[in-house]
């Protein structure tokens, strides 16, 4: 019961890792992204489907999932629904806190029904607190909580990050979290409700910018853009045709960069001896360093490092990133075969074991793709039961 960004990636990554997933979206809008476009893949037969397509934005994070269209706001949905919680193992919703009370779908009232049920809440602010009531996206939370103010250019405005890192970040924890609670209810013989939120688990991330801030008693560090408040030389620096990050994390580092530049008389200068002499005058420091990085193409410089033992990157737009001889041989593109639209490509379930076999095994349903399969085989409804549901406007 989940829809966006946070939600469906932790459902996702259950998915990915052999979950049956069963999505449970609105008879007629379905999950808010399925509008959320362009781009959109297009339909094979036009004339047989409504819409422009399926949206990017949709197909990015519901793959391994069946899909129901219902209406929980018919007594006859919300009977469906607590059906299925005697069935599953688990239920993950980013609804207000309290809003599903009126469904008879809170905890404590789907508890009941299946007292083993883990029931994961993802909410901007969490079920407790001041701002539990308060909706919150993920760019709200990347403001309020921090990370917006210490993101963009060193003497530019605060920014959002590039791709919705908060949302992301919460459904890695949910689905750790609920994980962890099937293990503990192995253990302990019982559910439990797991409360996830965006404003948490961007503080949690915030990590040694946070820690640096109980530290020191200062506000933050400021804005960096590629470069970092605590460390010199690890920043972007223009070349003859581009850029290049170069990361001299430490004296070892620094040393390789220095020889590999050209430059080995830097390792000696008192001013850039150690990384706290190299902090103290970064603006010269840096200043050399691009002087020589512009005197060669990102491609040179990406020749000369390569091999040297120090961390280097070129930047890269995202479509030269998917095409990445290093992505494709990792196998983090995949193509697969969507019902309504024939080959789509998507990205790939980063982690790889030895022995299983985690990854894409259904592409996006589309919406209510699976209705009839759940009712039928899940829930042992007839043919005539689910044509009276789908004529009441319940189930689509």
């Amino acid at each position: 019961m989940t829809r966006v960004l946070a939600g469906p990636y932790c459902t996702q990554i259950l998915g990915d890792l052999g979950a049956e997933v069963i999505k449970v979206e609105h008879p007629t809008r379905g999950d808010d992204t399925r509008a959320w476009g362009p781009p959109y893949a297009k339909y094979l037969n036009e004339k047989e489907s409504d819409g422009p397509g399926e949206s990017a934005y949709y197909l990015g994070v519901n793959r391994n999932k069946k899909s129901i269209g219902l209406s929980f706001a018919h007594p006859a949905g919300v009977d469906i629904l607590h059906r299925l919680v005697k069935e599953c193992d688990v239920l993950v919703e980013n609804y207000l806190p309290g809003s599903l009370a009126k469904y008879a779908m809170d905890y404590e009232t789907v508890s009941n029904i299946n007292p083993a049920l883990i029931y994961a809440s993802i909410t901007g602010y969490g079920q407790t607190g001041p701002y539990s009531n308060r909706a919150g996206y993920d760019v709200m939370v990347e403001a309020e909580m921090g990370l917006m103010h210490i993101t963009g250019a060193r003497d530019g405005p605060p920014v959002k990050v590039g791709v919705a890192v908060t949302d992301l970040t919460t459904g890695l924890y949910t689905s750790n979290a609920v994980m962890a609670a099937l293990l503990g209810r192995m253990k302990f013989g019982k559910g439990q409700h797991i409360d996830v939120a965006l404003s948490d688990c961007q503080v949690a991330t915030l990590a040694n910018i946070a820690s640096s801030v109980l530290i020191s008693g200062k506000k933050d560090s400021g804005r960096w853009g590629t470069a970092h408040p605590s460390i010199v030389p690890y920043r972007a620096f223009k070349t003859a045709d581009g850029d290049i990050l170069l990361g001299g994390g430490n004296d070892r580092l620094y040393g390789i960069l220095c020889t590999q530049i050209g430059k080995p008389e830097w390792i000696s200068d008192e001013r850039f001896k150690t990384n706290p002499q190299r902090v103290k005058n970064r603006d010269v420091l840096e200043e050399l360093i691009e002087t020589e990085t512009r005197k060669k193409t990102t491609q040179e410089w990406l020749d000369v490092l390569e091999g040297c033992g120090m961390p280097y990157a070129a930047i890269n737009d995202v479509q030269t990133t998917l095409n990445h001889e290093h992505v494709l041989a990792r196998g983090m593109v995949q193509e697969v075969e969507h019902p309504a639209c024939g080959p789509i490509k998507l990205v790939n379930t980063p982690v790889k074991y030895s022995v299983s076999k985690p990854g894409i095994r259904m592409p996006p349903p589309t919406l209510g793709q699976h209705t009839d399969d759940v009712l039928m085989h899940t829930l042992g409804m007839s043919d005539e039961e689910i044509s009276n549901l789908r004529d009441e406007g319940v189930v689509a």
